[in-house]
């Protein structure tokens, strides 16, 4: 019996036409060793690197030369090499402008500005995607202006692809990595831990698109790891050594508010404090109550904890700190402020609460504090907080005026609004916005001032 033609595969050229085919048939193993001499030249054409390659591949090679013969040789492959040194099949995704390719680089550095879609929305979206494509200044006034007319798409849940980019791109948040929310996590319970877990499992009990989207452990985890991020810039603060000489019979005055001890030789404070936050107005806190509602959209509209994390810091330490200090000074200055912009906006309703001693701090507390996020439906609240992200939290005051005025009626035909204001009615963004927006041209300079800075 022969050896294997498998062996000699490397040096097997093609196998020759029998010159007799009645051999070929009478051969008892015909058709398993021509399919035996067939694999093997196939096999040759695969040592080709380190062997003689087969006459197939000499003769493509010299098909090759014959062609390449008559044209010039390529030249040396510039850092930019042309579109034309592709081999293979251009897909869709390599379409290039004509003379775009040669200066690439700078290209990248200076877009050509986008084309004007039909929709407005495509062109909010491709804002979102793409970037600023000229003057930033100019791009967020364009954004502003999209999310005011336009709005952000979204189903009847309320949920936006974009949304969460939006209000970071608004609050020029930074790019964070996602360890650093892990790591404040891993460091365990706050010392304001105990008041948020007696606070979660309230938030927002009785709507049943945040409990079935946002669970009662994110929001521990993100409270807590808020408070821990603001403790670490508080003790950050006390550790100025620019302030440690400077101390009284009771210790250094910034760490009174974090003695017990010097709590009780002060005297009780003049306003109840959470766990975790003093009641000092100029000291900032780690917690108070209502942050906990306050987180909610940011969590609703996150697609992750570690988004609504960067959003919610932001908001908080930037937008509003004063909300959430002990004494809560901020909240209590939006309270007086909505009392008067209610009697500059609409002078007649404004007073006859006034005659039934109805003020701001009665009925709008927990609007103030949460950004209207306290009254439903969640939806609605999303869309009055794109357009206070997109020009303000401060115009959150002339929402709770705009919801005033739109119960007007109802509100001076009742001989007892205390029971109509205990809770406010179901929200109609388009309609507070609209109102809010009408209302600004009535509030003068010196008022807009303070609602700018009320909060801080």
């Amino acid at each position: 019996m022969t050896n294997s033609p498998i062996k000699h595969a490397p040096h097997l050229p093609p196998p020759p036409t029998p010159a007799n085919p009645d051999h070929q048939l009478r051969s008892p193993r015909s058709s398993r060793g021509l399919r035996k001499l067939q694999s093997a030249h196939q096999l040759s054409s695969n040592y080709t690197a380190q062997n003689t390659p087969s006459l197939i591949t000499q003769q493509r090679q010299q098909q090759r030369n014959t062609s390449s013969s008559h044209t010039a040789q390529p030249p040396q492959i510039p850092p930019l090499p042309p579109f034309s040194s592709h081999h293979r099949t251009r897909s869709n995704s390599d379409a290039v402008i004509p003379n775009a390719v040669s200066n690439l680089a700078s290209s990248r550095k200076a877009a050509a500005p986008r084309k004007a879609p039909a929709n407005p929305r495509e062109e909010l979206e491709g804002m979102v995607r793409q970037g600023p494509q000229g003057d930033l200044q100019a791009e967020l006034a364009r954004l502003r202006h999209l999310v005011l007319c336009e709005g952000l798409l979204a189903d009847s849940d309320g949920m936006s692809q974009l949304r969460i980019y939006v209000w970071l791109i608004l609050l020029n948040a930074p790019a964070i990595p996602t360890d650093g929310y892990l790591d404040l996590i891993r460091r365990g319970a706050s010392p304001a831990y105990s008041k948020i877990r007696n606070d979660t499992f309230r938030t927002l009990a009785t709507n049943p698109l945040f409990k079935r989207r946002v669970s009662e452990a994110s929001q521990i985890r993100l409270l807590n790891a808020i408070a821990w991020k603001l403790h670490d810039a508080k003790i950050e603060k006390l550790g100025d050594p620019t302030k440690v000489n400077a101390a009284n019979e009771l210790g250094s005055p910034e760490l009174q508010h974090a003695s017990p001890v010097v709590k009780h030789a002060q005297g009780p404070p003049t306003t109840t404090a959470t766990d975790g936050s003093e009641a000092g107005g100029t000291e900032p806190g780690i917690y108070v109550q209502g942050m906990n509602v306050l987180c909610a959209p940011f969590l609703y509209a996150a697609r992750s904890e570690a988004e609504a994390f960067v959003a919610f810091h932001l908001f908080v330490t930037r937008e509003c700190p004063g909300y959430v200090r002990g004494a809560m000074d901020g909240v209590h200055k939006g309270l007086a402020l909505v009392d008067k912009c209610l009697a500059i906006i609409d002078p007649k309703l404004s007073a006859y609460l006034q005659s039934k001693h109805m003020k701001a701090e009665l009925y709008a507390f927990a609007s103030v504090l949460t950004m209207c996020a306290c009254t439903p439906p969640l939806p609605e609240v999303l869309q009055i907080w794109d357009f206070l992200f997109a020009y303000g939290p401060h115009l959150n005051i002339i929402c709770i005026c705009a919801q005033l005025v739109i119960m007007r009626e109802t509100l001076l035909a009742s001989s007892s609004p205390t029971k109509l204001l205990r809770a406010f009615p179901p929200l109609h963004a388009k309609s507070i916005i609209d109102l809010t927006v009408s209302s600004l041209r009535k509030v003068p300079a010196d008022v807009y001032e303070e609602l700018v800075h009320h909060a801080e």
